[in-house]
């Protein structure tokens, strides 16, 4: 149970992280309805338009680490408030930017800065370190369902903004949105130096070497660039590989993003609260298994709008289910005082993945007319996750003690 000075604190940080979560992850999962509308008004071809959101994920990644460490020494509260900032200017360029090649960078730094600042790296210091241990992995997932909301309910609005306002503007409403909304947020996620967070008193240096030179982290790492292959090139380009496929209603590509959100609030809580009492590794080996599965039945089962929901919901329920548990085992094996920073290490080799996942679809693409040759590579990284996460050991880093005086 918690007690009584730490329950109102944890209650307003998982308020207010989780309404930054569902907005940032909300906006940044609808990207793939403005695929076909930007690429058509600037005569790019999908090619141009995916490399943009491929360098916005790469750069998330990049970013990452760097807006950890700043969370972790600084506060999280001023980190969330430049990441909003980032972000309204991001979503603006995006909408302003008819010049393909500035489109790409400017858009790619903005809200790949953004995102590290506002997204899962950047807050799970601050849940770490506020929750109790015992109830760690279930405040992980309560953050991780939160995010899942947003998708649920940013899904429709997104795409009936482009409808009734055109892409353009559907852009400057969200910049307003996301303003008005993360800044008052970001005030809520004040607390102390992560110095008084207990723990060893390591520096930044020494925690970073110290995690790269222990192979359960690394194993961590290898794994997480499947789970961002996996999501982005699904969600980026879900909407077109429906319509390219004869199934031409957009409210068929809206309801199956939807439907990924919505059962991913129910993966993921349930995900940390597994996690609770369950190894983490095995989880995390079964979810990517599991992903694996619901594709290649995806894949092989006639396409209908009823198949494309079935699969979406399968997959809402394994979509950001792999997040409390990853930070789960990162706070175990090493503390919490540089969680932030060390999640932003993970999520890199996440964003790598992304990076490729995105953009390779866009490249396959243009070149061969199909996404198949993806689809199999998305098969058999699945199947790789799964085996190397097996291995990886959750218990807490043997360190050596200091000698006495």
């Amino acid at each position: 149970m918690l007690t009584a000075t730490r329950a109102p604190q944890l209650k307003t940080v998982l308020i207010a992280s989780g309404m930054v979560l569902t907005l940032a992850m909300g906006v940044r999962h609808g990207f793939g309805f403005w695929l076909q509308p930007i690429s058509q008004a600037h005569g790019w071809t999908r090619e141009t338009y995916s490399l943009a959101m491929a360098l916005q994920n790469l750069l998330w990644g990049v970013f990452g680490p760097f807006a950890g460490m700043a969370a972790d020494r600084y506060g999280t509260a001023r980190v969330v408030i430049v990441g909003a900032l980032f972000y309204v200017a991001g979503l603006l360029w995006m909408a302003l930017v008819n010049q393909a090649g500035l489109f790409v960078v400017g858009s790619g730094i903005l809200i790949g800065a953004a995102l590290a600042c506002t997204a899962f790296g950047a807050v799970s210091g601050i849940i770490g370190r506020t929750a109790p241990e015992s109830r760690r992995s279930w405040a992980f997932g309560i953050s991780s369902a939160a995010s899942s909301l947003g998708q649920f309910m940013m899904m429709p609005v997104e795409q009936q903004l482009i409808s009734a306002a055109g892409w353009q503007q559907a852009l400057y409403v969200l910049a307003a949105l996301v303003g008005l909304v993360m800044l008052p947020m970001a005030f809520n996620l004040r607390e102390l130096p992560a110095e008084k967070a207990g723990g060893p008193q390591q520096s930044i240096l020494e925690a970073t070497r110290e995690a790269f030179a222990y192979r359960p982290f690394l194993l961590l790492v290898a794994g997480y660039f499947v789970c961002g292959f996996q999501l982005v090139f699904i969600g980026v380009h879900m909407p077109s590989y429906l319509r390219d496929k004869g199934i031409m209603e957009p409210n068929v590509a809206v309801m199956a993003l939807a439907l990924i959100g919505l059962f991913n609030i129910f993966g993921s809580y349930y995900a940390g609260k597994l996690g609770g009492f369950l190894p983490k590794r095995y989880l995390l080996s079964s979810i990517y298994l599991a992903r694996t599965l619901v594709i290649a039945l995806f894949l092989l089962a006639p396409l209908s709008p009823w198949s494309v929901y079935l699969f979406s919901a399968a997959m809402g329920l394994l979509w950001l289910s792999t997040v409390p548990l990853t930070n789960g085992v990162i706070a175990g094996i090493f503390g919490v005082k540089y969680l932030s920073m060390l999640s932003g290490f993970v999520f890199f080799s996440h964003q790598v993945g992304s990076f490729i996942g995105v953009w390779l679809g866009g490249y396959v693409f243009t070149r061969q007319g199909s996404y198949d040759t993806v689809w199999g590579i998305t098969l058999a990284l699945g199947i790789f996750a799964a085996l190397i996460n097996l291995p990886i050991n959750e218990k807490a880093i043997v360190r050596a003690q200091p000698a006495a005086a």
